[in-house]
């Protein structure tokens, strides 16, 4: 407790800055349903703003992108990763995430020596022969010089930022905490689920700061591509390689969006977009561990026509059960079977509660509209952008692998688009669908699968003796009990006795009504009024019992305490 009221008061000072930035992109409102008015109350006093005029007509999306910018490292990376999730945002919301740019100003080397002579376990003179202390590129996390080893490799090496981890950290905890505000204060925010994205924001960026963990991810896409001849994925140096500290082989060539130069180098464009293409589509269907950045700036052409993947700060992972998902989704947009869609759509989503015969109509709709068009007619955006809208319409959330997989496929397709304006992404994936569908069913695999049911049922047949012997002896103890546990159950049970009491109280009434007349005719015995006793007091039962059966039936329809909510 002593701790986190600590760290709470070290974030307040961070807190104030955000908030300054937020009012100053005219984000007053949300700023005071956190509950920060007193801070919106000192900034307004302090500030004196320039560019008003400009800001006023930037529209939602452009203020938030570049109150982001303003903000730091860690919301640029929040940004970035929001610019995956093309199942919440729409499409201008997205593209104006696409344009945070994570470059900041260099360190100068001084300041990083310390920490990376710590990490090498020696002076930079004792292990490169070469070092190039002008930084060759430089972000939130890291930033990047070239070396030579003294075997004559030339070599990058990746550094991280000294005291990154403590800023990156103390961002990630007001972020959550403003995250659980927003999610439970502004109702407009929950179909987004803000702390559902902090979360998987904050994983991903913990993930990125461990170079090694690049580096195993790049070592693991060599491996998957190691009897391709065309696709080259650098080489690490793992004697250099730790958390702060990522080393790696330099791969010379010309960058992908310098697409002017691969010409005049001789490169062919239509076979550089169809490998590249190739290789994330294999990555997807068949490997299930995929680059999730595949844009221009992580490619580069190599003679031969050949493609080197670099940065592997962000992959993502498919399951085997996840892959079929995906085939089966094609297959029901293949043949036109919008329940099978559904289906898989709801299994993405997970526990939601949804309209499913609505649902289904719209999916059969969406299906419809691109089903039997030429492959020259159809556009994977497109695709996905309306499959999005048709998710976000239903409150459904993409898992986050696949978001990340569907800002791959966009980030592929663009890519494609730029090297061959004649790509076909449809076209190009074809084949791997195919051989995803023949891989599901090869006689291996099911084998594979064949087996491991069999495993498990023969864990079960193995277990039952254990599991019968417990019984009987909890029979024999009188141990064994019964828990059973019916949502409602409490309702349903106020239900019948409120039924019961009515039929109770009705025939009780009745009887009397039908005794009271019957002694009515009687004569003899006590009077009131000139009339018989009993009689009277029969029907006044009678009457009073018919009041509460009518005050019983009117008040029907409330439940009991505690049931409303």
């Amino acid at each position: 407790m002593w701790l986190e009221a600590v760290t709470a008061v070290h974030d307040l000072g961070r807190l104030y800055d955000l908030s300054v930035i937020l009012l100053r992109y005219g984000f007053a409102g949300v700023v005071r349903r956190l509950g920060l008015a007193h801070v919106f109350e000192q900034a307004g006093k302090a500030l004196h703003w320039k560019g008003v005029e400009e800001l006023v007509r930037l529209d939602t999306p452009q203020r938030i992108r570049r109150a982001l910018e303003e903000m730091g490292p860690t919301f640029i990376k929040l940004g970035q990763v929001l610019a995956t999730r093309v199942d919440l945002f729409p499409p201008d919301w997205i593209a104006e995430f696409e344009k945070l740019q994570d470059q900041v100003p260099p360190l100068p080397f001084e300041q990083l020596r310390p920490q990376l002579e710590e990490d090498l376990g020696a002076p930079v003179e004792e292990v490169f022969a070469e070092f190039e202390y002008r930084s060759l590129a430089a972000a939130s996390i890291a930033q990047v010089h070239r070396a030579r080893l003294y075997s004559g490799e030339r070599v990058i090496v990746k550094i991280r930022r000294p005291g990154i981890e403590a800023i990156v950290e103390a961002d990630l905890r007001l972020v959550e905490r403003l995250a659980r505000i927003a999610e439970s204060e502004i109702r407009e925010l929950r179909r987004y689920r803000p702390v559902e994205i902090v979360h998987q924001f904050a994983s991903s960026l913990r993930r990125e700061m461990d170079l090694e963990n690049e580096a195993r991810n790049a070592e693991r896409m060599a491996g998957n591509f190691a009897r391709d001849p065309w696709i080259v994925i650098p080489k690490m140096y793992w004697q250099w390689c730790c958390e702060r500290l990522n080393v790696q082989e330099y791969i010379e060539g010309i960058p992908a969006h310098k697409l002017q130069l691969a010409e005049a180098a001789g490169l062919n464009r239509k076979i550089l977009a169809r490998r590249g293409c190739d290789a994330v589509l294999k990555m997807i269907l068949i490997d299930g561990f995929f680059h999730a950045d595949p844009h221009p700036g992580n490619l580069i052409f190599l003679p031969g026509n050949r493609i080197a993947f670099i940065d592997f700060g962000m992959v993502g992972r498919l399951s085997e059960t996840r892959r079929y998902q995906i085939v089966d989704m094609l297959a029901a947009v293949i043949d036109r079977d919008a329940r099978t869609a559904v289906n898989v759509l709801l299994d993405w989503a997970g526990d939601v509660q949804v309209d499913v015969d609505a649902l289904t109509t719209d999916v059969d709709v969406f299906i419809d509209t691109y089903h039997g068009l030429p492959l020259k007619q159809l556009k994977i955006a497109n695709i996905l952008t309306d499959l999005t809208n048709l998710m976000r319409s239903y409150d459904l959330a993409l898992p986050p692998d696949l978001a990340l997989l569907f800002k791959a496929l966009l980030t592929l397709d663009g890519m494609g688009r730029q090297v061959d304006p004649d790509f076909d992404l449809i076209a190009a994936a074809t084949p791997h669908v195919r051989r995803a569908l023949l891989n599901r069913y090869r006689p291996d695999i099911v084998l594979r699968r064949g087996w491991r049911t069999a495993a498990d049922m023969l864990d079960v047949v193995q277990a039952l003796p254990n599991d019968l012997r417990q019984l009987i002896k909890a029979l024999k103890t009188g141990s064994l009990r019964f828990n059973v546990d019916v949502n409602q159950l409490d309702y349903f049970g106020w239900i019948i006795d409120r039924a019961a009491s009515r039929l109770a109280v009705g025939m009780v009434t009745s009887s009397l009504i039908i005794g009271s007349a019957i002694v009515m005719t009687v004569p003899g015995g006590p009077t009131l009024w000139g009339l018989p006793l009993l009689g009277v007091l029969g029907f006044a039962g009678a009457g009073i019992g018919g009041v509460w059966l009518l005050i019983s039936i009117w008040k029907g329809g409330h439940l009991p305490h505690g049931e409303e909510d």
